[in-house]
């Protein structure tokens, strides 16, 4: 059976920042542009049977720049929709709740570019993802890689170890760096996670 990999896109200003980035577009920084690059080594000598990014171009260039030129947008890997809490950090959020955390408490709605959605929601894109790389994975003719975004990674990696969606909270998951999700005697495994090469 072939890996999972999960690649997390490079540093954005937002990121940088702590503001929850969902759906706003924003672009990759020089740090991020530098951090997709440093990636490249990792793939030079590995020829992925798939390559799906999230449509956003933070996504789509790290994938580029990392030598991932076959990618196909999916949009099932866009980053969570944070509601009325795109671009908003944590810190400023909890100033009027104090213990709110995105896991358990969730975003309120937002407009109409940024409607909002629930752990549920996002693991339900999670799982669809998971069952289109499956296929792949069982063929064992390559690797899947998956460029996107830190909490929707974090939810989908929650998900193929068989957790709630809300577990993805466990995974601390950096800018710029690749995670392989595997299997070990039939089980569901992590292999490596927040590696820079």
């Amino acid at each position: 059976m072939s890996d999972l990999l999960l690649v997390r896109h490079g540093e954005t200003a937002w990121s940088a920042d702590g503001r929850h980035t969902g759906r706003t577009d924003v672009p990759l920084t020089a740090r991020g542009v530098e951090e997709a690059l440093s990636l490249a080594p990792y793939f030079r000598d590995r020829h992925p049977a798939l390559v799906l990014t999230s449509p956003l171009s933070r996504a789509v260039a790290t994938a580029e720049l990392a030598g991932l030129t076959e990618g196909r947008p999916d949009p099932d890997l866009l980053e969570w929709d944070y509601g009325g809490y795109e671009g908003v950090t944590t810190v400023e959020i909890q100033r009027t709740r104090p213990h709110w955390s995105l896991w358990s408490d969730g975003v309120p709605p937002g407009n109409a570019a940024h409607p909002g959605e629930s752990a549920a929601q996002v693991g339900a894109r999670a799982d669809r993802a998971l069952a289109r790389v499956a296929p792949v994975l069982a063929a064992g003719g390559g690797d899947a890689v998956l460029v996107a975004h830190g909490h929707f990674l974090r939810v989908l990696t929650a998900r193929y170890l068989g957790l709630p969606p809300e577990e993805g909270r466990l995974f601390l998951l950096r800018t710029g760096t690749v995670s392989e999700l595997s299997t070990e005697h039939g089980l569901p495994v992590i292999a490596g996670w927040n590696t820079r090469p």
